[in-house]
């Protein structure tokens, strides 16, 4: 599995907060947020597809 480097300060801020929220390690809680934010992304990126489709339609400017 591929390795990341967090900042010491930023790793410390994570593992805090992964034991405040019941996360096994800071592995578990950063690959949840990542993933959070690839899913975020996701949704804003149909949304600006729709946006787009609505443009072309004339419903929107």
């Amino acid at each position: 599995m591929p390795k990341i480097n967090l900042d010491s300060s930023l790793h410390d801020r994570a593992q805090s907060a992964a034991e405040k929220l019941g996360y096994s390690g800071v592995e578990e809680f950063v690959a949840h947020a990542v993933e959070n934010e690839l899913q975020r992304l996701k949704v804003e990126e149909a949304e600006g597809q729709v946006a787009d489709q609505l443009r072309g339609l004339g419903y929107i400017e």
